[in-house]
């Protein structure tokens, strides 16, 4: 499975997240998130990280050039859009991307099939709440697109294996505060996941 950290607000964080093993990397634009982080400092990060690890920038609420503009100057190679947006949003858009599913009932989860998307638990909130899916919902649907978020820590992350997820994403489950990475948490959520 492959692993993405996210809600980094440090180069430290990002490091540690790299070296022990992660794919990709979050980093929030949402300015209402604890875990929010300004442009031109994940720029700051962003332009120091090695390559093969992508840089995910996560958005709520924005219009396309917002997204193009962010994603394009901080150097970000993916973005992941936590709200329904219409067609010609998806058509403006210059960076790959990826759809968020807040997933409230397991109709949910079957939307956009056909797409590599993430899935997470519903709440008021957008993403970093911790609140964990019904994982049951999962048993004979083809996982093999979905990357499961919500709810993930070192403990849990080695029994959603067998659903064959593509990967898993998880922020508030390796930190010890808001946007503050725990190294050990990370790298035992890693290995768990990996191995």
């Amino acid at each position: 499975m492959r692993v993405k950290i996210c809600g980094i607000t440090s180069y430290e964080d990002a490091m540690n997240a790299i070296n022990s093993g992660a794919d990709a990397l979050g980093f929030v634009f949402y300015e209402h998130s604890p875990r929010y982080i300004s442009p031109i400092k994940a720029k700051e990060i962003i332009k120091q990280l090695p390559p093969f690890v992508e840089k995910v920038a996560l958005f709520v609420n924005v219009n396309a050039d917002t997204i193009n503009s962010i994603s394009q100057n901080v150097g970000a190679t993916l973005a992941q859009l936590h709200f329904d947006a219409d067609a010609t949003l998806y058509e403006a858009l210059q960076i790959p991307y990826i759809k968020v599913i807040r997933a409230k009932e397991l109709k949910d989860i079957l939307q956009f099939s056909d797409e590599y998307r993430l899935i997470d638990a519903y709440c008021e909130a957008y993403g970093g709440a911790g609140k964990r899916l019904n994982i049951e919902w999962f048993n004979d649907i083809d996982c093999s697109k979905i990357i499961l978020a919500g709810g993930l820590n070192p403990d849990n992350v080695a029994s959603v294996k067998k659903y064959g997820f593509y990967g898993v994403d998880v922020s508030s489950g390796v930190e010890f505060s808001h946007g503050k990475k725990d190294i050990l948490k990370v790298t035992e959520f890693i290995k768990n996941a990996k191995l």
